[in-house]
C-alpha cells in the first residue's frame, strides 16, 4: 500500500538534475526551518516563495489554496469613493423595505424570501453605486445576473429610485391583476427591468460566462464593439452545487474573460442548513476556480478583524480559521463571547492567550458583524481589483451572514432562508439598529410602513446622481425600436418548390442547403449564428467551416491536417459559426446569448442550434424556459428526430417524445415538416414573424423548434392550389387525395383521412396506395406540420367562445366536409397527434411509436412500434370496420397478409 505521507514523484523527476548538491541545500535548509521553527513557519515560508514565483511569471504549479484571509489586506484598499455614509443610509433604507415587502405579502400567503438580500446587500449597493453600468451611456452597459432570491432588495432600490410605487411592492408575487412584481427576475413578467432570468439555479452562472463569450463573439465579428461591457453574475454558494454553475469555468478562462465577475456570497447557508457542514465552502471554491485558471478574491472578514490579525504573531489564528468547519462557524454567529473564548480561542495556547487581550465586546463584533461582504470598503476594493484585471475572469467569494441586521431570530439561523416575515418588535428594533426615522404611530393596524426619505432627499438624489454617473438606471432591460430586418431574396425559399426528382434528400440535408443560401444574403447573412455541439458533420454542415469559419478567439495557431482539402476545417476569430464541443447546455447558452442580443445589444441576431433531438429539449428543457423568459428568437432544430429513424443507435437515442416537451412551453413554436419546400416555409415565416413585420397582436418574442430527419428521401414538388402555406404555417393541409395521386378507386369507396407528420408521411402514402389497390378504400393523406400549433388555436378558439365571440378552430375548418373517419399517425408516442383530437368532428384514432427505443432497421423498428405503411392500413379498415363501411373480416385478412 502506498503511504499518504510520502513523497510523491512530480514531472521534476523526469528531469536531470543539474546541480544536485545546490538542491541538497534547499531540501536542507526546508528541513531547518521545520525543525527550529517548527511546520507552521516553513509551510508558510513554502507558500510565500510559492507566491512570489507565480508573481514572477516562473512555471510552477499554482497554489490552489490560499490562507483563510482577505486577499487584498486592509492596508492595500484603495479609498472609498462618493459619501459612504449617503451610502449607508441608501442601504438601510432598501434593507428595510425589502423586509417590508415580503412580511406584508406573507399576509396573502405568496411568501418571498428575506434573508438572502439581507446578507448581500452591499454587494449590490457597492455595485450600483460605483460599478454597474447603465444603457443610457455609451454601448450596451454591463450585463447584471442578480441572484433569485435577493429581488426583493433590487425591488426596493427602484422604489427608493422612483421606478416602482407602493402599490407595485404591495403587489410583490401577485401579478394577476396588474402592477405586480414577479416573485424573481422574469423578463417576460417586467421586461423593462430584467434582463436575464436566473432563479433556476445554475443556469446564471452558465448563462453569464457564454454572455461574456458571445459579447466578444459580437467585438470580434465587428457586429458591435461591446469591449466596454461587464458581465456581473451574483451567485449563492449553495447553488455552486449545481453542475451547471461549474460547467464553463474552463472556457472562461481558456479565451480570457476579464469582461466577466462571478460574485458568490458565501453565507455558508443553503436552503436546509449549512453548504458545507464538515469543510469550507470557501476554500473548495477557490481550489475550483484558480484549478480552472480564475482569478480568486476573497473578501472573508471586516475591518474589525484587524486588531486580531495583527495580534497573531505566530500564525495560530490564521490556522485555526483555515480548520474550523462551515458549521462550526455559523454556531459561532449565535453563540456568546464564553463559548466563543472557549471552543475559538482555547483550542490553541496562543491564542488563548490573544484572548485575554480581547473584550467580549470585541469577540462579538468579530464573530457575529464582521465580514467582508457586509462592508462597503471591501467590496470595493474586490470589485476595483476585478475589473482592473486583465487576462482571466475573476471570482469573489464574498463572506457574509445571511439574515444580516435582520435580527438574532434570523441570523445564522438554519430555518432563515423559509422565515418570511418579521414581527412589529423585531421590525421595531431593526429601525432602531439601522436608525430610520420611521415612528411608531406609523404602524398602522400592525402592519409595517415602507418608508422613504422623500424624493428629494439627499438619499435618492444621490443615489441618481451616481446612477446618472453610471449611464442610468440598473438593472434595466432596453426595448430597441429595431427596424424588421430585410426578407431574405425568395429565391432561396422557392428552390425548394420543384422537389428532388429522383434524388433522395432528408429533411436534416434540406434545411442545412437552405442556411447555407441564407447565410450568403447581403443584408442579413452576417446575422446568422451556427451553433452546433461537435455534430457539424453528423448533419452535412462542414462545407461551411471553410466559408463561415469556426469562432476562436485566437483564430487558428495551427495548421489543420485536412488543409489541402475543399472543407478544411477553419477556426478564425471572425469566424460565424459556434462548434461548442460535446455540450448541450453550453449550446443552449450560446443560443439564450445570440437570441437576445436584439434587447441586450440593439443588435438582432439569427441563431440556429442544431442538435441531436433526443439530446436537445429532453437534457436542456429547464435551459428552453429560460429562453422563453428571456424573450429569445431563433431556431432550434432537433435533428437526427423520430423514434425510429435513427436506425441502430438504440434506446437512449430514440426521440419518441421532444414534441411534447415542446408543447408545455408557450414561446416555443413546434413544427414537424415532412417536406423540405414545408422547412423552407416554415423558416420563412419564423423570419417574417421573428425579426420582420409583425401582425397587428402577434408576439414576436418566440422561437421556433424543427423536428428534422435524417432518412433520405425522394422529395415532392410543392402541391398547387390556394392555402398551402397558410397551412403549413398554420399546422394542417391536404396533400393529396386518392385520385390526386393517381391511385384508381371505385366510385363510392369507403373513405379515410390519413394525417401524418414528419417522416410519417411516407408511411400513410404507401398506406394510401394499399388501401385502394388491395383493399378498394379510397384515403386523402394530410400533413400535419404542427400538432401543438393545431392545439393552440383550437385552445384560443374556446377561450374567445368564453368571451362570447363565434370562432372555429382551424383544425375543424380544415377538415370540414372530409369524408370517413381520421387515423393520425407520427414517429412520436401517440399523445403528440392526441393534442387535437378532442377538436376534430371526425371519428378519431392514432398511432404511435410509444414505449422505449430499439435498436434495429427502420422497417423492423416501425413494425415493432406499429406505425409502418401495413399497420396503417389495418388500423384504418378496423376503423371502417367498426362503422360497418368495411367487412369486419377485412381486418383479420389484412393482419395475416402483412405478418402483423
Amino acid at each position: 500500500m502506498t503511504d499518504p505521507n510520502a513523497i510523491q514523484p512530480s514531472a521534476l523527476d523526469q528531469l536531470p538534475d543539474r546541480d544536485p548538491e545546490e538542491t541538497a541545500e534547499w531540501q536542507a535548509s526546508l528541513d531547518a526551518v521545520a525543525r527550529e521553527a517548527g511546520p507552521h513557519r516553513a509551510a508558510y515560508l513554502m507558500r510565500r516563495t510559492l507566491e512570489r514565483a507565480e508573481a514572477g511569471g516562473i512555471a510552477l504549479p499554482k497554489l490552489l489554496e490560499t490562507d483563510y484571509v482577505n486577499t487584498i489586506p486592509t492596508s492595500a484598499e484603495p479609498a472609498l469613493p462618493g459619501d459612504p455614509e449617503l451610502e449607508a443610509r441608501i442601504t438601510a433604507w432598501n434593507r428595510w423595505n425589502a423586509a417590508a415587502m415580503v412580511t406584508r405579502g406573507s399576509k396573502h400567503g405568496v411568501g418571498g424570501h428575506i434573508a438572502t438580500f439581507a446578507s448581500a446587500a452591499w454587494l449590490y449597493e457597492t455595485g450600483f453605486n460605483h460599478f454597474f453600468k447603465g444603457k443610457e451611456g455609451d454601448g450596451s452597459g454591463d450585463q447584471l445576473y442578480i441572484q433569485g432570491h435577493a429581488s426583493p432588495g433590487i425591488y426596493a432600490r427602484a422604489f427608493l429610485d422612483g421606478r416602482l410605487t407602493e402599490q407595485h411592492l404591495d403587489n410583490f408575487r401577485q401579478e394577476a391583476g396588474g402592477n405586480g412584481l414577479p416573485s424573481y427576475p422574469h423578463p417576460r413578467r417586467l421586461p423593462w427591468m430584467w434582463e436575464f432570468p436566473t432563479v433556476s439555479m445554475g443556469l446564471g452562472p452558465l448563462s453569464a460566462i457564454y454572455q461574456a463569450r458571445f459579447n466578444r463573439y459580437l467585438t470580434n465579428r465587428g457586429i458591435k464593439d461591446v469591449s466596454a461591457s461587464h458581465v456581473w453574475a451574483f451567485l449563492g454558494d449553495g447553488e455552486m452545487d449545481e453542475p451547471e454553475s461549474t460547467a464553463a469555468l474552463a472556457l472562461a478562462s481558456r479565451e480570457q474573460l476579464d469582461n466577466l465577475t462571478f460574485v458568490i456570497n458565501c453565507n455558508l447557508q443553503r436552503l436546509d442548513g449549512p453548504v458545507r457542514a464538515n469543510f469550507k465552502i470557501v476554500q473548495e471554491l477557490e481550489a475550483q476556480f484558480r484549478g480552472a485558471g480564475w482569478n480568486v478574491i476573497k473578501t472573508l472578514w471586516g475591518t474589525a478583524w484587524d486588531e486580531l490579525f495583527a495580534l497573531d504573531t505566530t500564525g495560530a489564528l490564521v490556522r485555526r480559521l483555515r480548520e474550523v468547519p462551515d458549521a462550526q462557524v455559523q454556531t459561532y454567529q449565535t453563540r456568546d463571547a464564553a463559548y466563543i473564548r472557549e471552543d475559538f480561542f482555547g483550542k490553541d495556547p496562543a491564542l488563548a492567550e490573544m484572548a485575554k487581550l480581547l473584550s467580549d465586546d470585541k469577540i462579538l463584533e468579530c464573530f457575529h458583524l464582521s465580514r467582508g461582504g457586509h462592508e462597503a470598503s471591501k467590496v470595493y476594493a474586490a470589485y476595483k481589483a476585478a475589473v482592473e484585471h486583465k487576462g482571466a475572469p475573476t471570482v469573489i467569494l464574498a463572506q457574509t451572514v445571511k439574515g444580516h441586521t435582520l435580527g438574532e431570530g434570523f441570523a445564522s439561523k438554519n430555518a432563515n432562508h423559509q422565515m418570511k416575515k418579521l414581527t412589529v418588535d423585531e421590525f421595531k428594533a431593526m429601525r432602531d439598529r439601522l436608525d430610520l426615522p420611521i415612528k411608531d404611530s406609523d404602524f398602522v393596524d400592525g402592519v409595517v410602513p415602507y418608508g422613504h426619505p422623500g424624493a428629494d432627499s439627499p438619499e435618492v438624489r444621490y443615489l441618481q446622481e451616481r446612477r446618472a454617473a453610471l449611464g442610468g438606471p440598473a438593472p434595466a432591460r432596453r426595448t430597441h425600436a429595431l427596424p424588421a430586418l430585410p426578407a431574405p431574396a425568395e429565391k432561396a425559399f422557392a428552390s425548394f418548390d420543384k422537389g428532388s426528382g429522383s434524388q433522395n434528400v432528408a429533411t436534416t440535408m434540406a434545411f442545412v442547403r437552405l442556411i447555407k443560401d441564407l447565410v450568403r444574403d447581403k443584408e442579413t447573412g452576417k446575422r446568422w449564428v451556427p451553433i452546433v455541439p461537435d455534430e457539424a458533420r453528423t448533419f452535412g454542415m462542414e462545407s461551411l467551416f471553410p466559408s463561415l469559419g469556426i469562432y476562436s478567439p485566437k483564430g487558428q495557431t495551427y495548421e489543420p491536417v485536412d488543409r489541402d482539402q475543399l472543407m478544411y476545417y477553419k477556426e478564425a476569430k471572425n469566424g460565424q459559426i459556434l462548434n461548442e464541443g460535446i455540450t448541450e447546455a453550453g449550446s443552449m447558452a450560446d443560443f439564450i446569448a445570440a437570441s437576445t442580443s436584439y434587447a441586450t445589444h440593439g443588435e438582432a441576431m439569427i441563431p440556429f442550434y442544431i442538435f441531436y433531438s433526443m439530446f436537445g429539449w429532453q437534457r436542456t428543457a429547464d435551459q428552453m424556459w429560460q429562453l422563453g423568459d428571456q424573450l429569445g428568437r431563433g431556431f432550434l432544430i432537433g435533428a437526427t428526430a423520430g423514434r425510429t429513424t435513427l436506425t441502430g443507435e438504440g434506446l437512449q437515442h430514440a426521440d419518441g417524445h421532444s414534441p411534447v416537451i415542446a408543447a408545455t412551453n408557450p414561446a416555443a413554436l413546434t413544427y414537424d415538416p415532412a417536406f423540405a419546400y414545408e422547412v423552407a416555409v416554415i423558416v420563412r415565416e419564423g423570419l417574417r414573424r421573428m425579426y420582420g413585420e409583425a401582425k397587428p397582436g402577434e408576439d414576436q418574442n418566440v422561437f421556433y423548434y424543427l423536428t428534422v430527419y435524417n432518412e433520405p428521401l425522394p422529395q415532392p414538388a410543392k402541391p398547387q392550389g390556394l392555402g398551402i402555406d397558410e397551412g403549413i404555417v398554420k399546422g394542417l393541409y391536404r396533400f393529396s387525395t386518392a385520385e390526386s395521386a393517381g391511385i384508381a378507386v371505385a366510385a363510392g369507396a369507403p373513405r379515410i383521412q390519413l394525417l401524418g407528420s414528419g417522416t410519417a408521411i411516407h408511411w400513410a402514402l404507401k398506406a394510401q396506395k394499399l388501401l385502394a389497390e388491395e383493399w378498394g378504400v379510397a384515403a386523402d393523406v394530410w400533413s400535419a406540420t404542427s400538432w401543438t400549433e393545431l392545439r393552440r388555436d383550437a385552445l384560443e378558439a374556446d377561450a374567445a367562445l368564453l368571451r362570447g365571440e363565434d370562432r372555429v378552430p382551424y383544425v375543424r375548418q380544415a377538415l370540414q366536409g372530409a369524408e370517413g373517419p381520421v387515423l393520425a399517425v407520427s414517429d412520436y408516442m401517440r399523445q403528440v397527434p392526441d393534442q387535437i383530437a378532442q377538436w376534430v368532428e371526425q371519428d378519431w384514432s392514432s398511432l404511435g411509436a410509444d414505449g422505449f427505443g430499439l435498436s434495429d432497421t427502420r422497417e423492423a423498428a416501425r413494425r415493432h412500434f406499429g406505425v409502418d405503411a401495413e399497420s396503417i392500413v389495418v388500423a384504418a379498415l378496423a376503423q371502417l370496420a367498426r362503422r360497418g363501411e368495411v367487412k369486419a373480416t377485412a381486418v383479420k385478412e389484412a393482419r395475416e397478409k402483412y405478418g402483423l
